[in-house]
């Protein structure tokens, strides 16, 4: 039996690296300059990619919270997506140190350890930590006009909520498929709007945003969540896969269309 569910978590690993294949080849073949930066603050070092975008000005940045599955080729290519619509992108390994011999997402997988698990642990303190020193050194970078929003995906998404809740400078807040905070104490300390996006078919999460909107109503704060009717939750994950269903595939491209427009905005 344990041999079974040991050969089902390495199928696993290995069918979700194959699975984004297409986004390595992306990042690959894209002219946008990536490159990998460690962000240092305190005693962590944060392992984080980067993405700058062709344009003669500052850009205003975005930071990109990832998903349960830790720093992944989705993950980066996200970065290079908004590069190409003009803004500097970085996504944080948020479970960098996480790894014997300090090693973060990389290095969990191919140990076969459980990358879910593993983010689970973090400390919540250590993630707000780690997201306000990237928030902080992209603000300086010499290429950013000073403006950072942020944006996640799934337990990205959560954390994205969380963040806003914490980092009182944050433009922005894009929550794709992710809670919101409960407690009214914690949504008083928002200054930034929040947009949600999420799936009809995604119960789960979906079901949360009236109590969110409701909390945030009371709160005074702004909070414009919009359901992408019959997308699944990781419909921007999964409607730009090599075989994506028509539903999150429209919701992925809706949805792109929106961000641009919200971040033109800012």
């Amino acid at each position: 039996m344990k041999k079974i569910f040991l050969f089902a978590i390495l199928f696993t690993l290995t069918a979700c690296a194959s699975a984004q294949d297409w986004a390595k080849a992306k990042i690959e073949k894209s002219p946008r300059h990536h490159e990998f930066v460690n962000v240092k603050h305190g005693d962590r070092e944060v392992n984080c990619f980067i993405t700058y975008p062709e344009v003669k000005d500052k850009a205003t940045a975005v930071i990109v919270i990832h998903e349960i599955f830790g720093l992944s080729d989705w993950a980066r290519s996200v970065t290079d997506d908004l590069a190409a619509a003009g803004y500097i992108a970085i996504a944080p390994d948020l479970l960098s140190g996480s790894a014997a011999g300090g090693g973060g997402t990389a290095e969990l997988i191919k140990s076969g350890a459980e990358v879910g698990q593993a983010i689970r642990k973090l400390p919540a303190d250590q993630i707000t930590a780690d997201l306000n020193a990237v928030a902080e050194y992209l603000a300086k970078l010499p290429s950013c006009n000073g403006k950072v929003a942020v944006g996640g995906f799934c337990w990205g998404g959560t954390q994205t909520f969380r963040f806003a809740t914490n980092n009182k400078d944050v433009k922005a807040a894009l929550v794709f498929y992710g809670s919101g905070p409960e407690k009214e104490e914690d949504l008083a300390r928002i200054k930034a709007p929040v947009y949600g996006f999420y799936g009809g078919n995604d119960n789960r999460v979906t079901s949360t945003v009236a109590k969110s909107a409701e909390l945030m109503k009371k709160a005074g704060k702004t909070y414009e969540p919009k359901t992408y009717d019959d997308a699944g939750h990781g419909f921007m994950r999964a409607g730009e896969a090599p075989d994506p269903n028509e539903a999150n595939k429209k919701a992925h491209d809706e949805a792109w269309t929106r961000i641009k427009e919200l971040l033109k905005k800012l």
